[in-house]
Protein backbone atom coordinates (compact mmCIF):
# COMPACT_ATOMS: atom_id res chain seq x y z
CA UNK A 1 0.00 0.00 0.00
CA UNK A 2 1.10 3.58 -0.68
CA UNK A 3 0.94 5.54 2.58
CA UNK A 4 1.46 9.29 2.84
CA UNK A 5 2.93 10.49 6.10
CA UNK A 6 2.71 14.12 7.19
CA UNK A 7 4.75 15.59 10.03
CA UNK A 8 4.68 19.28 10.87
CA UNK A 9 8.01 19.97 12.57
CA UNK A 10 11.58 18.76 12.12
CA UNK A 11 11.84 17.87 15.84
CA UNK A 12 8.81 15.60 15.47
CA UNK A 13 10.18 13.95 12.32
CA UNK A 14 13.71 13.29 13.61
CA UNK A 15 12.84 10.22 15.77
CA UNK A 16 11.18 8.60 12.73
CA UNK A 17 14.28 9.16 10.59
CA UNK A 18 16.51 7.75 13.34
CA UNK A 19 14.30 4.66 13.69
CA UNK A 20 13.95 3.98 9.96
CA UNK A 21 17.45 4.86 8.78
CA UNK A 22 18.37 6.08 5.32
CA UNK A 23 15.51 6.74 2.94
CA UNK A 24 15.20 4.54 -0.14
CA UNK A 25 14.91 7.69 -2.19
CA UNK A 26 14.11 11.39 -2.03
CA UNK A 27 12.11 13.62 -4.34
CA UNK A 28 12.63 17.37 -4.29
CA UNK A 29 9.45 19.04 -5.44
CA UNK A 30 8.55 22.71 -5.37
CA UNK A 31 8.27 23.49 -1.68
CA UNK A 32 8.62 19.87 -0.53
CA UNK A 33 11.18 17.20 0.20
CA UNK A 34 9.55 13.78 0.07
CA UNK A 35 11.45 10.84 1.58
CA UNK A 36 10.55 7.30 0.55
CA UNK A 37 10.70 4.28 2.85
CA UNK A 38 9.72 0.60 2.62
CA UNK A 39 8.12 -0.71 5.82
CA UNK A 40 6.86 -4.26 5.47
CA UNK A 41 4.68 -4.37 2.38
CA UNK A 42 3.99 -0.64 2.50
CA UNK A 43 5.63 2.22 0.63
CA UNK A 44 5.80 5.30 2.84
CA UNK A 45 6.08 8.82 1.43
CA UNK A 46 7.11 11.18 4.23
CA UNK A 47 6.91 14.96 4.05
CA UNK A 48 7.55 17.69 6.59
CA UNK A 49 4.65 20.05 5.98
CA UNK A 50 5.46 22.91 8.33
CA UNK A 51 3.11 23.97 11.10
CA UNK A 52 -0.51 24.98 10.65
CA UNK A 53 -3.68 23.95 8.85
CA UNK A 54 -2.86 25.53 5.47
CA UNK A 55 0.59 23.96 5.26
CA UNK A 56 -0.77 20.58 6.34
CA UNK A 57 -3.68 20.66 3.87
CA UNK A 58 -1.32 21.61 1.03
CA UNK A 59 1.06 18.73 1.84
CA UNK A 60 -1.87 16.30 2.07
CA UNK A 61 -3.18 17.24 -1.36
CA UNK A 62 0.31 16.99 -2.84
CA UNK A 63 0.80 13.43 -1.53
CA UNK A 64 -2.63 12.34 -2.77
CA UNK A 65 -2.26 13.93 -6.21
CA UNK A 66 1.43 13.21 -6.86
CA UNK A 67 1.88 9.78 -5.26
CA UNK A 68 -1.67 8.41 -5.34
CA UNK A 69 -1.44 7.45 -1.67
CA UNK A 70 -4.23 5.25 -0.36
CA UNK A 71 -3.93 6.29 3.29
CA UNK A 72 -2.67 9.37 5.09
CA UNK A 73 -0.97 9.06 8.48
CA UNK A 74 -0.22 12.11 10.59
CA UNK A 75 1.76 11.98 13.79
CA UNK A 76 3.20 14.56 16.15
CA UNK A 77 2.88 16.23 19.51
CA UNK A 78 -0.17 17.92 20.98
CA UNK A 79 -1.30 19.90 23.99
CA UNK A 80 -3.38 18.19 26.64
CA UNK A 81 -6.66 19.88 27.61
CA UNK A 82 -7.57 17.78 30.65
CA UNK A 83 -5.70 16.47 33.69
CA UNK A 84 -6.14 12.95 32.30
CA UNK A 85 -3.95 13.81 29.30
CA UNK A 86 -0.52 13.24 30.85
CA UNK A 87 2.74 14.17 29.17
CA UNK A 88 3.96 11.58 26.63
CA UNK A 89 0.62 9.76 26.65
CA UNK A 90 0.03 8.35 23.12
CA UNK A 91 -3.46 8.85 21.70
CA UNK A 92 -5.36 8.21 18.48
CA UNK A 93 -7.81 10.82 17.21
CA UNK A 94 -11.41 9.69 16.80
CA UNK A 95 -12.88 13.04 15.78
CA UNK A 96 -11.71 16.59 15.10
CA UNK A 97 -13.34 19.98 15.54
CA UNK A 98 -11.94 22.90 13.54
CA UNK A 99 -12.66 25.27 16.39
CA UNK A 100 -11.64 28.60 14.84
CA UNK A 101 -13.87 27.98 11.80
CA UNK A 102 -17.10 29.90 12.36
CA UNK A 103 -19.63 30.62 9.61
CA UNK A 104 -22.54 31.00 12.05
CA UNK A 105 -22.96 34.78 11.62
CA UNK A 106 -24.07 34.06 8.02
CA UNK A 107 -25.35 30.48 8.32
CA UNK A 108 -27.34 30.95 11.49
CA UNK A 109 -28.24 27.30 11.75
CA UNK A 110 -24.56 26.36 12.18
CA UNK A 111 -22.55 26.27 15.38
CA UNK A 112 -18.88 27.32 15.65
CA UNK A 113 -16.71 24.66 14.03
CA UNK A 114 -19.54 23.31 11.86
CA UNK A 115 -19.22 23.42 8.08
CA UNK A 116 -22.18 24.05 5.72
CA UNK A 117 -23.78 20.78 4.68
CA UNK A 118 -22.57 18.95 7.80
CA UNK A 119 -24.95 17.83 10.55
CA UNK A 120 -22.49 18.55 13.39
CA UNK A 121 -19.22 20.30 14.20
CA UNK A 122 -17.15 17.12 14.58
CA UNK A 123 -15.29 15.55 11.65
CA UNK A 124 -14.72 11.83 12.16
CA UNK A 125 -11.61 9.89 11.21
CA UNK A 126 -11.67 6.54 9.42
CA UNK A 127 -13.27 3.92 11.69
CA UNK A 128 -11.36 0.98 10.19
CA UNK A 129 -7.97 2.63 10.75
CA UNK A 130 -9.01 3.78 14.20
CA UNK A 131 -9.93 0.23 15.23
CA UNK A 132 -6.73 -1.13 13.69
CA UNK A 133 -4.65 1.29 15.78
CA UNK A 134 -6.54 0.43 18.96
CA UNK A 135 -6.10 -3.29 18.28
CA UNK A 136 -2.38 -2.98 17.51
CA UNK A 137 -1.70 -0.67 20.46
CA UNK A 138 -4.21 -1.22 23.30
CA UNK A 139 -2.51 1.52 25.33
CA UNK A 140 -3.88 4.14 22.94
CA UNK A 141 -6.79 6.29 24.01
CA UNK A 142 -9.30 7.45 21.37
CA UNK A 143 -9.78 11.21 21.78
CA UNK A 144 -11.45 14.33 20.45
CA UNK A 145 -9.04 16.88 18.98
CA UNK A 146 -9.52 20.65 18.79
CA UNK A 147 -7.55 21.86 15.78
CA UNK A 148 -6.81 25.39 14.56
CA UNK A 149 -3.98 27.76 13.64
CA UNK A 150 -3.32 28.69 17.26
CA UNK A 151 -0.77 27.54 19.82
CA UNK A 152 -2.85 27.18 22.98
CA UNK A 153 -0.99 27.76 26.25
CA UNK A 154 -2.06 28.03 29.87
CA UNK A 155 -4.68 26.32 31.97
CA UNK A 156 -7.41 28.92 31.45
CA UNK A 157 -7.31 28.78 27.64
CA UNK A 158 -7.02 24.99 27.56
CA UNK A 159 -9.84 24.43 30.03
CA UNK A 160 -12.09 26.78 28.05
CA UNK A 161 -11.42 24.84 24.86
CA UNK A 162 -12.26 21.58 26.59
CA UNK A 163 -15.44 23.02 28.07
CA UNK A 164 -16.73 24.44 24.77
CA UNK A 165 -15.88 21.54 22.46
CA UNK A 166 -15.39 18.52 24.73
CA UNK A 167 -11.88 18.13 23.32
CA UNK A 168 -9.10 16.18 25.02
CA UNK A 169 -6.17 17.57 23.02
CA UNK A 170 -5.34 20.53 20.78
CA UNK A 171 -2.98 21.00 17.85
CA UNK A 172 -2.57 22.83 14.52
CA UNK A 173 -2.79 20.40 11.59
CA UNK A 174 -5.45 17.69 11.97
CA UNK A 175 -8.43 19.66 10.64
CA UNK A 176 -6.61 20.69 7.45
CA UNK A 177 -5.44 17.13 6.81
CA UNK A 178 -8.77 15.47 7.59
CA UNK A 179 -10.87 17.90 5.54
CA UNK A 180 -8.58 17.38 2.54
CA UNK A 181 -8.73 13.61 2.95
CA UNK A 182 -12.51 13.65 3.20
CA UNK A 183 -12.78 15.64 -0.02
CA UNK A 184 -10.47 13.21 -1.84
CA UNK A 185 -11.98 10.04 -0.36
CA UNK A 186 -8.72 8.98 1.30
CA UNK A 187 -8.80 7.55 4.86
CA UNK A 188 -6.66 9.21 7.51
CA UNK A 189 -5.12 8.10 10.79
CA UNK A 190 -3.79 10.44 13.49
CA UNK A 191 -1.39 9.25 16.18
CA UNK A 192 -0.33 11.89 18.70
CA UNK A 193 1.58 12.20 21.97
CA UNK A 194 1.05 14.88 24.61
CA UNK A 195 3.99 17.29 24.93
CA UNK A 196 2.46 19.85 27.29
CA UNK A 197 -0.22 19.25 29.90
CA UNK A 198 -3.27 21.31 30.76
CA UNK A 199 -1.24 23.75 32.88
CA UNK A 200 1.70 23.88 30.47
CA UNK A 201 2.63 26.03 27.50
CA UNK A 202 5.49 26.83 25.15
CA UNK A 203 8.31 26.15 27.64
CA UNK A 204 6.99 22.71 28.52
CA UNK A 205 6.33 21.99 24.84
CA UNK A 206 9.92 22.87 23.94
CA UNK A 207 11.29 20.73 26.75
CA UNK A 208 9.17 17.65 26.03
CA UNK A 209 8.77 17.63 22.22
CA UNK A 210 11.64 15.19 21.66
CA UNK A 211 10.52 12.66 24.25
CA UNK A 212 6.87 12.83 23.20
CA UNK A 213 7.83 12.44 19.53
CA UNK A 214 9.84 9.30 20.30
CA UNK A 215 6.80 7.78 22.02
CA UNK A 216 4.64 8.72 19.06
CA UNK A 217 7.00 7.18 16.50
CA UNK A 218 7.13 3.83 18.32
CA UNK A 219 3.35 3.61 18.16
CA UNK A 220 3.18 4.77 14.51
CA UNK A 221 5.66 2.14 13.34
CA UNK A 222 3.79 -0.61 15.17
CA UNK A 223 0.49 0.46 13.61
CA UNK A 224 1.92 0.81 10.07
CA UNK A 225 3.12 -2.80 10.19
CA UNK A 226 -0.54 -3.81 10.43
CA UNK A 227 -1.89 -1.55 7.68
CA UNK A 228 -2.77 -3.57 4.56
Amino acid sequence: MNIGMIVAMADELEPFLVACGKAAGTDTLKGYEVRKFEIGENRIYVVGSGAGEIAAASATQMLISRYDVETIVNFGVVGGLTPEMAISDPVVIRRVVHYDYDASPFYRELSPGQYPGETEKYIYTDEKLLNLALSACPELRAVTCASADKFVAGEEAKSALHKQFGADICEMEAAGILLTCKRCGVPALFIKAVSDGVTGGADEFEEMIGRASEVCVKVVLKVIENVK
